[in-house]
């Protein structure tokens, strides 16, 4: 409870929500590349990350997964099905260890359905989700591999330099190209000496020639 009471306090959430919702809140936490939920699911709760980052993905409709964003907090998962009352739009994976709020969805529906300063919130978030689909539309469609997948590579390690359990073909339909094309660039990394890729691992030597690589063209550009 009393650290439920720092994250409230940290990001004012006791103003933008009532006592009863306060009370119905539960802390979740999630370890890295743990899965909170997967796309076409039903959901009866909220998330709000308030520690750690999470992963945001979809399944196309050829069946290959493509990233939609990196979150970090203060950010919401689960907004958009609870406005719609639909099925999880996304699949969503922790990054590093994860702690979550979660709500569920009636008190929310019961308790904040006309508090305007949870509504205004609500739709500033929902807003800021297809700008930012869009964005990644468009970077994946406009940027080259290699940018790609230094942004990638960047998003993944923000803590430890090493991405273990790495299959390149996963790597390859999240950025959204092919395994031969990106093991080619994989190699130029380590070539370069920014990188020093193992059996099932990616290491990260040289953050800063990513980082120019990327530039300001990254999935969460706002986290570096």
């Amino acid at each position: 409870m009393e650290q439920l009471s720092h994250y409230l306090n940290e990001y004012k959430l006791d103003q933008l929500f009532t006592g009863p919702v306060c009370k119905e809140m539960m802390l979740q936490t999630y370890q890295a590349g743990q899965r909170l939920f997967s796309q076409g699911e039903r959901s009866d709760r909220m998330h709000l990350l308030v520690e750690g980052k999470l992963k945001v993905s979809m399944l196309t409709p050829e069946g290959k997964r493509l990233i939609l964003a990196f979150k970090t907090p203060l950010d919401i998962v689960g907004d958009i099905e609870y406005v719609r009352d639909c099925p999880l739009i996304n699949t969503v994976e922790s990054v590093m260890e994860t702690t979550v709020i979660e709500i569920p969805y009636s008190i929310l529906r019961k308790e904040m359905a006309h508090h305007a300063p949870w509504l205004q919130f609500l739709l500033d978030t929902v807003t800021k989700k297809f700008e930012m689909k869009s964005h990644t539309m468009n970077f994946n469609l406009l940027y080259p591999v290699d940018v790609r997948l230094a942004s990638y590579l960047l998003s993944m390690t923000p803590v430890q330099p090493v991405i273990t359990s790495a299959s390149l073909i996963d790597i390859a339909d999240l950025i959204g190209t092919s395994y031969r094309h990106l093991n080619r660039v994989l190699q130029q990394f380590q070539q370069d000496g920014w990188i020093d890729k193992k059996r099932g691992s990616i290491e990260i030597k040289n953050r800063r020639a990513l980082l120019e690589l990327a530039g300001e063209n990254i999935y969460e550009k706002e986290a570096f």
